[in-house]
């Protein structure tokens, strides 16, 4: 999401210029009919309650498929008939699909729920980065109020997991994720949440930033240790990693590396940190995220890279940003690359938008790559739940017996026209519990 400080940009230039700019410039699960008779009458998309070990999800439509009752024993989806004296929830006909994933979102940076944010213009990512600092100065709520307004948000949209990276730099100390650390704390019912220390500001260009960056993970305030850029950015590729990888492998977290250079660049970085994953045997521990150098590969250059990826189990992470900046996610998987679908930043100093809506996510990464057919949008909707699942290390939530029990439902035909249409999350269930109704969050 940020590039080198010392790149210009026109004036008044969009994030998605901006970084397709420093890119440029680097060179139908079916769930078994169940019968219970109901203890209780409920209303229609009634909450469970939490009190409940067994709930009753009545005439729903599994991935819009035919009417069942999904039944719910400890938080999990059960294969069985529910015993008497279960609570029931009526779906009335609605479609019920797997809770989502955000693999990349900035909760520390956001504005949302706050008054109007008037952006200036910028003619360098040194002003994006400057006017981070002086918002950061401006606000009167503190981290924790704002990013749990936003992933409160999240989880209204049908949110159950993300990975959240807060910005650590000597102009903020460890504000950042602290403040995510609290919100995590608040919303740990309804939402699974990794935080990543990142380096905005650069890890060996900005003193004091890799001190930060330990402290945060000696004090198990962190979960993930970031990176940015090592060449474009930070102009020291082995020192940058070498710091970043340390840290990790000294405190037992992992690694999750903003990767925006293009071409050579980029992937001689890539190499860099395959490289240092496999001499510290982090495999499984380690994230790419936008690798804006591997869309432009050649389908062998592609293959080589992929197959690396995946000998170590190192995950990628794409926000959809355009067409030519997506990660080929099909591709990568046939590899056995994990890859997950984020947003990014939300109504922050860089840009006025962003929802922090994973369905829109999904709607934007069909609409990027101009899919038309009902697999393809079933596969956007996929890479919004079980990429991002995969990349955070949870289990899918697909409704199959034993699954976890998170999923949202929502008016509509079917799924392919669900990712187009975007309707309103009726009901967020979390675990069997139901978290939020008609679009707001249930604290």
């Amino acid at each position: 999401m940020r590039a080198d400080a010392r790149q210009s940009v026109p004036s008044g230039v969009s994030r998605r210029g901006v970084l397709a700019g420093a890119a440029a410039l680097a060179g139908t699960t079916a769930v078994a009919a169940v019968g219970a008779a109901p203890a209780s009458a409920a209303g229609p998309v009634a909450a469970a309650g939490r009190g409940g070990r067994t709930v009753v999800f009545r005439d729903v439509r599994p991935f819009g498929g035919a009417a069942t009752d999904l039944v719910v024993v400890d938080g999990k989806v059960a294969g069985g008939p529910a015993p008497r004296g279960a609570k029931v929830v009526d779906g009335g006909g609605r479609i019920a699909l797997p809770s989502l994933v955000d693999a990349h979102i900035h909760p520390d940076k956001t504005t949302w729920g706050g008054p109007w944010v008037s952006r200036r213009p910028a003619s360098s990512i040194a002003d994006y980065v400057e006017q981070d600092v002086e918002l950061f100065r401006a606000q009167t709520r503190s981290v924790a109020e704002r990013a749990y307004g936003l992933m409160s948000h999240a989880v209204s949209r049908g949110t159950r997991g993300m990975r959240a990276h807060a910005d650590v730099a000597p102009a903020y100390g460890l504000a950042g994720v602290e403040g995510l650390a609290e919100a995590r704390r608040r919303l740990a019912h309804a939402l699974d949440v990794q935080i990543v220390a990142f380096p905005q500001h650069g890890v060996i260009r900005t003193p004091g930033t890799a001190r930060l960056l330990e402290e945060g993970a000696r004090r198990g305030v962190v979960d993930m240790i970031g990176g940015i850029d090592p060449i474009g950015f930070d102009h020291a590729l082995d020192e940058h990693l070498d710091t970043v990888f340390g840290i990790a492998d000294r405190h037992g977290v992992g690694v999750d590396i903003h990767l925006h250079d293009g071409g050579d660049e980029g992937v001689r970085a890539m190499r860099g940190i395959i490289d240092r994953t496999r001499a510290l045997s982090l495999a499984g521990k380690v994230t790419i995220s936008h690798v804006f150098c591997l869309p432009g590969l050649s389908d062998r250059e592609l293959g080589a890279l992929a197959t690396d990826l995946a000998d170590q189990d190192i995950a990628l992470t794409t926000v959809a940003p355009s067409r030519d900046l997506v990660l080929p996610i099909a591709r990568l998987r046939e590899h056995g690359v994990r890859v997950g679908l984020g947003s990014d930043g939300v109504r922050d100093s860089w840009s006025p938008f962003g929802n922090a809506d994973m369905l829109h996510r999904a709607h934007l990464l069909g609409w990027v790559t101009d899919v038309r057919l009902d697999e393809e949008l079933a596969d956007c909707y996929r890479a919004a739940a079980h990429g991002g699942a995969d990349v955070m290390g949870l289990p899918h939530a697909d409704l199959t017996p034993g699954a976890p029990a998170d999923f949202v439902l929502v008016r509509g035909q079917g799924l392919p026209q669900v990712v187009v249409d975007m309707p309103q999350r009726d009901l967020v269930v979390r675990g069997g519990v139901v978290v939020a109704r008609d679009g707001a969050f249930l604290s």
